[in-house]
């Protein structure tokens, strides 16, 4: 059926190399666009003949007295999938138009196509991220699941990893064209998903079999990133979880975004079977953060050059020779500054069990001013 919103686009599209007044009808013969908006809403008898034959019809001057809303020119009717889908009408003289029917009726017909495949990719698209959704929060897969996994085309048989890549909001994602070069990524298999998910991320749902390795799961991410970083020309992120089973799919996405945060802040790549302390720091609450930065560094928050020596020192691996020559003072001077912060603190830089603590206290504020 043809809509009023893409009649008023033929309308535009036509208007671009003919300068005649227009109308498009649907096959009711009732005209829903034109270039005389006095004429929407009324009958137009010629577009009602011409959708009924099936056939182009001129219309004269005599016609005008006869059919009810008609002017002279010719009318036109546009099919779709071999069916009549309304008509198009173009006023003037039939035998200066006329040589333009053909192209009209095939620009008109090659537009009403663009369009529905184009709401087809949006529809999936919309439908793929629904699906994900329910996926994510259903801990049982009832007959309706299935059924919408099968019209999906998706295999709930088989193992999954998932990859969340995230990017500075690009308008331009939102294009049609450029997310059907997204999803005709050449490298993803028949298994693989690639989900719209918001404004700024999408979701590679990979399908791995027992026969694929880590290093094949890896290298595909790793050429997605370079695809989308190339297609979309901005900075991508990528956090990417272990396979699972298809039940397990909630825990992979949690790692997937679990390392995602992690690539945000290193600007790469982040796998989460590669994280060992941001597991930890992860967990954590937000109250066990800050009571335990008070326990251990709480004392020396106000000391900037305490904060930054421990800071350096742990950039330099405890070496207290490059330390102080990354901070521009004398060694001696760094041994004040460490044995200030145990007189403060309590806690020893030479002994490893305070170390350990002090080193935990600084990621824990450097992570809080990350995301503050």
């Amino acid at each position: 059926m043809l809509l009023p919103d893409l009649a008023e686009k033929i309308i535009a599209e036509v208007r671009k190399f003919l300068h005649e007044d227009i109308i498009v009808a649907n096959t009711s013969g009732v005209i829903i666009a034109g270039t005389d908006p006095r004429r929407i809403g009324t009958l137009h008898e010629g577009a009602f003949i011409t959708a009924k034959n099936k056939d182009k019809m001129i219309i004269t001057k005599d016609d005008q007295s006869r059919l009810q809303g008609v002017k002279a020119g010719i009318n036109l009717p546009i099919f779709f999938k071999g069916e009549t889908a309304g008509v198009i009408g173009i006023t003037g003289d039939p035998d200066k138009i006329s040589p333009f029917g053909e192209i009209i009726r095939k620009m008109t017909e090659l537009f009403i196509s663009e369009s529905y495949y184009a709401e087809q990719l949006d529809w999936q698209a919309r439908a793929l991220e629904g699906f994900m959704f329910d996926w994510l929060q259903s801990k049982e897969w009832d007959p309706s699941f299935r059924e919408r996994a099968h019209l999906l085309k998706i295999n709930l048989s088989i193992n999954r990893q998932v990859s969340i890549a995230e990017f500075k909001e690009n308008p331009l994602l939102m294009h049609r064209d450029l997310w059907n070069r997204i999803l005709s990524w050449n490298e993803a298999s028949e298994q693989d998903l690639i989900i719209r998910w918001g404004n700024d991320r999408i979701v590679l749902l990979s399908g791995v079999s027992i026969s694929n390795n880590d290093l094949t799961s890896k290298d595909k991410v790793i050429r997605f990133h370079r695809f989308l970083e190339s297609l979309l020309s901005v900075q991508v992120c990528i956090g990417t979880g272990k396979p699972m089973s298809p039940s397990n799919l909630p825990d992979a996405f949690r790692q997937a975004e679990r390392a995602l945060k992690i690539a945000k802040d290193r600007d790469k790549i982040i796998f989460d079977e590669d994280l060992t302390m941001e597991m930890i720091f992860e967990d954590l609450s937000a109250e066990t953060k800050i009571d335990f930065i008070d326990r251990t560094v709480g004392s020396i928050m106000t000391e900037k050059d305490l904060l930054l020596t421990l800071q350096e020192l742990f950039k330099q691996n405890h070496s207290l020779k490059n330390t102080a020559e990354a901070l521009h003072i004398h060694i001696n001077t760094l041994h004040y500054r460490l044995k200030k912060i145990y007189e403060l603190s309590g806690l020893n830089t030479s002994d490893l069990d305070d170390l350990i603590k002090l080193y935990l206290a600084i990621r824990l504020l450097e992570e809080g001013t990350k995301n503050s």
